[in-house]
Formats: structure tokens, sequence, C-alpha cells
């Protein structure tokens, strides 16, 4: 971290008009040294990988358009991000369209990048697939697989669909055969809706992933989930990942593969905070806004808070030490 010298600060938008100015995530300074940072955000647009309604690819440019309202101090955790860590906008991926592997190569170099320069990713995708080469490049710089804090619909733990094995509905599949996460300190929650099978759950079940599943979520209340991840997390560097799709389409109309039965807005924000408050924190990546069916940019908004609530704990664990 940088010791509170912090070196990259947000427009003041009290002088300056918050429609105004190019596009940054939370009107941070865009560079592609990272000297000085403790977090990058960048952008991963490729969604090659759906299997059902493309274009995530305009994820990142919708979530850093919302992100503008955004302020600097965040009530949830009481702190000031910006008088406790320094962050910018990294920019994005080069992302090869239609080519998987290829843009993994390049996603997986890029985080890797931030990490060897000692700075936690943050990253707005694009589709879920993207979370398995930023697993592999942020281990492979750690050294050690990760805790996965994981909030969607889905598990994610498909081997392959049409006879190949990446997709936005495998990455977890192959985190864990590749060794990137540590099953017995990783927990998905809110799973729900129809699946092509009853066993579909069995493989990260037997594998030693913990699920709470949304129905199980809904019945036991935030204040017991909470100490469950927590008690499963422990103590490990964790990684969160967030598929918007965790909220309900109600609140988030704007993603692929939308699911009833799910999660407010409040409640996400109360899961993030009593789950990651105090923890390891290593990365994180917010996925699935799919703008062009996102009404008034709700779910690009809630996108963009939910990475905001996450700068917001990483910024209280250091003004904490």
């Amino acid at each position: 971290m940088s010791d509170k010298n912090i070196v990259y600060q947000p427009v003041d938008s009290l002088q300056s008009p918050r429609f105004s100015g190019v596009r940054t995530y939370m009107r941070l300074p865009h560079g592609q040294g990272l000297e000085g940072a403790d977090v990058a955000i960048f952008g991963a647009p490729f969604d090659t990988g759906v299997s059902f309604r493309p274009g995530t690819r305009f994820g990142p440019a919708a979530i850093r358009d919302e992100s503008v309202i955004l302020k600097p101090y965040c009530p949830l955790t009481d702190v000031n991000i910006v008088e406790n860590i320094s962050v910018l906008d990294y920019g994005d991926v080069d992302t090869v369209p239609g080519y998987i592997e290829d843009s993994y190569d390049k996603m997986e170099a890029m985080i890797a990048e931030i990490c060897r320069a000692g700075v936690i990713p943050v990253c707005m995708g694009g589709d879920h697939s993207i979370s398995l080469p930023l697993l592999r490049g942020l281990t492979k710089e750690l050294g050690e697989p990760v805790a996965l804090l994981h909030f969607d619909a889905h598990s994610d733990t498909i081997p392959e669909y049409f006879g190949r094995k990446y997709n936005h509905g495998t990455p977890f599949y192959w985190a864990i055969e590749e060794g990137l996460i540590k099953p017995e300190h990783s927990i998905q929650v809110g799973i729900r809706g129809p699946l092509y099978s009853k066993d579909a759950l069995d493989y990260p079940k037997n594998k030693g992933l913990e699920i709470i599943t949304g129905p199980q979520l809904h019945a036991m209340g935030v204040t017991e989930a909470v100490k469950a991840i927590r008690s499963r997390i422990n103590d490990q560097p964790v990684y969160v990942t967030f598929d918007i799709d965790f909220l309900d389409a109600a609140y988030a109309p704007g993603t692929g593969t939308p699911e009833i039965g799910g999660f407010t807005t409040h409640q996400a924000l109360q899961l993030m905070v009593g789950s990651c408050l105090g923890m390891n924190l290593k990365g994180m990546d917010l996925v699935e806004v799919l703008p062009a069916n996102d009404n008034a940019g709700i779910t690009a908004l809630a996108g963009a808070s939910l990475i905001h609530l996450f700068l917001a704990l990483v910024a209280k664990g250091v003004e904490e030490k």
C-alpha cells in the first residue's frame, strides 16, 4: 500500500461538472503507470464466452458512465476512499473478439502486471468467463491459490459447453481443476434458478466448495450468511467475484442470464460489508453487465456501486492498520 502517500485522486466534482471530461471510473486519473497506486481498476470488454445474450463487452463503458455520480466517502464503512488509498483507472484489456484463448492470454498478462507492482486489481467485465484468466494471473503472482467469494445466481462449474472448455458457465470448474482456488475455503452465494439436471451442483460440492443457494440465503438472512462466509474464508487471501445476476432481475435487468428470486441491492451491500470487512482482499471482478438490456442504467449503477464498496473496504483496511 502507498502508506497514505496518495498519488491518484479523482476530479473534484465540486469544481468540475460530473457530465464533463473523458469517462473513467469515478472520474479517476487514467494511466498505464502503476507507481504509487494501491488499486488499479480496469476493464475486460469481452463477451465471446456468453451462451445467450451478447453485449457485456460494453459493460466496462457503462459502469464507467454510471460511476461518475459516486462520491469518495462511504457511509457503510465510515471511510473516505481517496484519503486512504491511491486508485487509478488502468484502461481496458485489448481483447480479441471471437478468440477466447487469445483474449485469456491478454487478460492474464494485464492482471499479472498489476499484481507484480503490488497493486490490488479490480476488473469490470465482460462475461464471467474472464474470471479464469484473472485467477491464473493473480495466483501466479501471489504464488498460491486463493479463497473464492463468489456472488452469483449460477455456479459456473460446468466442464464444457458445446464441446468447448471455456464459456461463462465454466470458469470455476477449470479454476478448481487448475488449482487456482482453495475449495475448502471458498463459497458460492445466491445460487438459484433452473438447472440442467438434479446433480448439476454435485461437482463443486464434491470438490469441497460450500454453496449457499438463493432460497437458503433468503431463509437464513444476511447476518447468518455473513457468519458462514467469514467462517469459511477465515484469514485466507480472498478474491471476490460478483456476477450482477446475483441481484434479482428487478434490480439488474441489464444482464445476459437474469434470474428471479434474487436479492436487493441493499442486501448485496450488506453482504459485501459483512463478509469482506477486515479480510485479506487480493482482488475483485464485477461481471455480466449488459447495457442493451439495462433500464435507465440501474444495472450498471449497481455494478459501479459494488466496486465502490470494495474500494471502501480496502481503504478501511488501510485506515485501521
